[in-house]
């Protein structure tokens, strides 16, 4: 671009933050979300039936990133045994590499120009088995190993969550030592106040930035009563991750957003992204200010993903 163009095209953006400051920062914000990622959890049926053939239709449709979801076979035994038995619930068993080598999944990604960047395990795998996931990371190339909820045991109690706190950051220590990022990934618990305090801000607080990152879950976050954007904006350089996903009309949990139950109720609810009520716009502009680096499309086992996760991809790639 000559300088004449640069400077032309930059006082037009200044003028024009100027007259709609909101509008015109989160069009301009936006429209640099150039690498959009998928949660496997959205399409795990297609998947466990066809890896590949699930993998090169997501990238037709414009994927680049995706991030995997466990158990792994270097997962804790006791997850796996857990894993087995829920997903007669589920209709699949499909999880981690879907049968195949690490090596595989690999190669399956790069051939179709994608990159594993996240993985979501578990807190006992993580505090155990730190080794194995970094040798996986070696080969697969995600940096970021989180878990997507806390046990439910460990968060009865204010002081449960602080606990948790603690916990996190002997994780994320050991994560940095093995060159990898520790994050967590919201639910809708957590996010009202118990025993005089509101645990996630607890746990932002208590945290290292430089040892505990997180993943904002906006869908979850609303169902549990708080707003995406201000905790983007109070917390600046501590969400790295973001999972996207819409929402048909406002709801809230039927109760403290804590057990799968509640969860499920609320999947109904849950559509394309662009169909629903949240102003995705603005929720990605401040996810970007607020130094998000990967945004993940996640719509839990959505019906005809071939469909929806389509339709939410090229309305991100048009905001």
């Amino acid at each position: 671009m000559e300088k004449r163009d640069f400077l032309k095209n930059t006082a037009a953006a200044v003028i024009s933050c100027s007259l709609f400051p909101g509008k015109a920062i989160g069009s301009f914000a936006s429209k640099s979300l150039s690498s959009i990622g998928i949660q496997l959890f959205s399409l795990p049926k297609l998947l466990e039936k066809d890896f590949r053939a699930g993998i090169e239709m997501l990238s037709k449709m414009g994927y680049k990133e995706v991030e995997l979801y466990g158990p792994f076979p270097f997962s804790d035994n006791s997850v796996k045994e857990g894993w087995k038995a829920i997903t007669p619930n589920l209709g699949f068993s499909g999880s981690g590499y879907f049968g195949h080598t690490p090596k595989e999944i690999k190669s399956i990604l790069t051939d179709n120009g994608i990159r594993a960047t996240a993985i979501h395990t578990d807190m006992v795998t993580l505090q155990n088995n730190m080794e194995e996931i970094a040798e996986a990371s070696d080969i697969l190339g995600f940096d970021y190993a989180g878990i997507p909820a806390i046990p439910q045991e460990k968060r009865m109690t204010l002081d449960g969550y602080k606990s948790v706190a603690e916990e996190f950051n002997k994780i994320g220590e050991q994560a940095k030592k093995m060159g990898l990022k520790f994050s967590y990934h919201n639910h809708g618990y957590g996010l009202q106040e118990m025993d005089g305090g509101i645990p996630l801000n607890l746990i932002l607080d208590q945290t290292d930035e430089g040892l505990v990152f997180f993943e904002m879950d906006i869908y979850w976050t609303t169902a549990g009563g708080a707003d995406p954007i201000a905790y983007l904006e109070a917390y600046p350089n501590r969400y790295h991750l973001m999972h996207i996903k819409d929402m048909k009309e406002k709801v809230r949990f039927s109760g403290d957003g804590g057990d799968p139950n509640q969860w499920i109720e609320l999947f109904p609810y849950m559509t394309t992204a662009g169909d629903g009520i949240f102003d995705l716009e603005s929720i990605v502009a401040a996810g970007k200010q607020a130094g998000v680096k990967h945004f993940f499309v996640e719509q839990d086992m959505v019906h005809q993903p071939e469909i929806a996760l389509k339709k939410s991809i090229d309305y991100l790639k048009n905001l």
